[in-house]
């Protein structure tokens, strides 16, 4: 994600990897391999649905498959004085995350991975200039983190890499007895969502989709004073990824390659659900008491990336062969068992200011962000919003007054991340969010595109805890662990 009054930096698995001609190696890899399969709907939803039969789609797509293992719910980390992590992906979003984690006490990293050798090595020298012992170093080709994630030494491996990676190196982590938080989104199709939580169930091993905006300040503020009862009875939030990506999209060196734009070729629906319905699900404990059932999704027409490339694009730009089919806005609606309603948006092809929305409503009153505002009964009259700033020091999370400065990009979310998830890990807790949580946050991504397709047909999210949803449990609004 990106603070909206930052200029532009990365954060979404960002990771491409330049050749010699300009494109992306594991885009090139990838792309070939999704066009030879003919990209249809099956590839997304593990075949289970059918945009012109939404009804028995639905149905299908609801069915949980059998379990294999034991559930990773309420599961804790095996308690470790040190962690030792393996980086796979050294980019943008890679190569300025290795910062947070050299920065916290008793976490090592051992090991570090891109094709792209002078981002390894740069990574490297930073590891050695923190005072840690020289990481070994995979640069031979797309597939040498397999051989990282052998390691006997790794407790732990982060993956910043282009989407189109995440599933594969998310299994492979699991499958060599290694815990992996991965970017966002973790995976991009419905049968990958349930072999991830299979997997995670069958190693014991923690699959988790590091959303950085669960740990934002004002979501965790909102968060405990939703769980105080300051907004009575939950009835509707809002969350949303609504960030203008044009110019980055098609710069040739942000990207290091069309990966993320060619992702505009492929699917209509929601690319990056992840940093509005996080947060939104924090809140309304959605896996923790309440589930998220349907989604439906609309679409506008995909216009805006042709006309920036008309705009600015010289003829002859590989991008001139690129057709755009994903909506420039997709609005959806998501329906939860208790009957709550989330809306989310997504919008990076448009001219407009950054916002996440950032909403919560109750029966006492409403939280909106960008700007953030409040308004709740008793506290507030007349119609006119309230100083959100009042509630910091009630409400504000114990990671937050903590670390009131935090280093690191996005205000400081970033790290208090990535310091509470080592934390979870050093002293043997369980994870605040898990396996189940990455797969529906994620679930949008394949669901939306069928949604859009049935025209707006809701589509049914799978409950993913196989019926342990109905038992509230802990989350991102920890305790203080004590000393």
């Amino acid at each position: 994600m990106h603070d909206e009054n930052a200029t532009p930096a990365p954060d979404e698995s960002t990771e491409g990897h330049t050749s010699s001609d300009g494109h992306s190696r594991r885009t090139v890899l990838r792309t070939a391999g999704l066009a030879g399969a003919g990209l249809g709907l099956g590839a997304f939803t593990g075949g289970t649905a059918q945009a012109d039969t939404p009804q028995g789609a639905t149905a299908e797509a609801a069915e949980a498959p059998a379990r294999q293992g034991e559930t990773m719910v309420g599961v804790p980390f095996e308690r470790r004085s040190t962690v030792r992590v393996g980086i796979v992906g050294l980019g943008n979003r890679g190569g300025s995350m290795i910062d947070l984690f050299l920065a916290i006490p008793g976490v090592k990293v051992v090991a570090l991975c891109d094709p792209v050798k002078d981002k390894t090595a740069q990574a490297a020298k930073k590891v050695t200039d923190a005072g840690q012992p020289a990481p070994a170093t995979y640069t031979k080709g797309d597939h040498d983190y397999e051989n990282l994630c052998k390691r006997g030494d790794i407790d732990f491996v982060y993956v910043a890499t282009p989407w189109d990676w995440h599933f594969d190196m998310a299994k492979s982590a699991m499958l060599n007895g290694k815990h992996v938080g991965v970017e966002c989104p973790i995976a991009l199709q419905l049968d990958q969502l349930w072999e991830l939580v299979d997997l995670s169930e069958r190693t014991r091993r923690h699959c988790m989709q590091l959303e950085n905006c669960c740990y934002g300040k004002n979501e965790m503020r909102v968060l405990r004073m939703a769980h105080a009862g300051k907004f009575g009875d939950l009835l509707h939030g809002a969350g949303a990824y609504n960030h203008d990506l044009r110019g980055l999209m098609f710069d040739p060196d942000y990207y290091e390659g069309p990966w993320r734009r060619l992702w505009h070729t492929r699917l209509r629906g929601d690319l990056y659900p992840n940093h509005g319905f996080g947060p939104v699900s924090n809140y309304m404990d959605i896996n923790r008491g309440d589930r998220v059932t349907h989604i439906s999704s609309f679409g506008t027409p995909a216009l805006g990336l042709a006309e920036y490339r008309k705009a600015n694009m010289p003829a002859g730009d590989p991008s001139w062969k690129e057709t755009y089919i994903e909506s420039d806005r997709t609005i959806s609606l998501v329906q939860t068992a208790k009957g709550r309603v989330i809306r989310l948006e997504h919008d990076v092809s448009t001219p407009h200011p950054y916002s996440r929305i950032n909403s919560l409503g109750g029966t006492k009153g409403v939280f909106e962000d960008y700007p953030s505002r409040i308004y709740i009964e008793p506290d507030h009259t007349n119609d006119e919003w309230g100083d959100f700033a009042k509630y910091a020091e009630e409400f504000d999370h114990w990671l937050w007054k903590e670390h009131s400065n935090p280093p690191g990009g996005h205000g400081g979310m970033d790290y208090i991340m990535i310091f509470r998830l080592m934390q979870t890990m050093q002293l043997g807790l369980v994870p605040d969010f898990d396996v189940y949580d990455a797969a529906t946050w994620t679930s949008p991504v394949p669901l939306s595109h069928l949604s859009i397709k049935a025209k707006g047909a809701p589509q049914a999210i799978p409950d993913f805890t196989r019926g342990l949803w109905k038992k509230a449990r802990p989350g991102v609004d920890s305790e203080k662990p004590q000393a």
